[in-house]
């Protein structure tokens, strides 16, 4: 197996534990776009303010994203940057 593939299966397996917790415990969307809606109306550069979204994600879920934005995975990431489109195409709509 290639780097490439190790790396897309290591992903792929990341995203499968997170959307089992999110089947465990949907309260943990409600829960993250809250999170999403008010940190992203604060002041701040956008990876400080990325960074706070995850840290209370971790602070207030069973879902645990580290404290140091170099550490996220890229199911982290990805996460992360699916909170933010969709608070911002919310916001598109009013």
């Amino acid at each position: 197996m290639s780097a490439s593939e190790i790396q897309k299966t290591r992903i792929i397996n990341e995203l499968r534990d997170f959307v089992r917790k999110l089947l465990q415990d949907p309260k943990i969307l409600d829960q993250s776009l809250d999170i999403a809606r008010k940190h992203l109306a604060e002041e701040g550069s956008s990876a400080e303010v990325m960074a706070r979204i995850a840290n209370d994600i971790s602070d207030t879920t069973s879902v645990h994203i580290p404290e140091d934005p170099a550490e996220h995975s890229d199911a982290d990431k990805l996460y992360l940057e699916l909170l933010k489109e969709v608070v911002q195409e919310e916001q598109g709509l009013y």
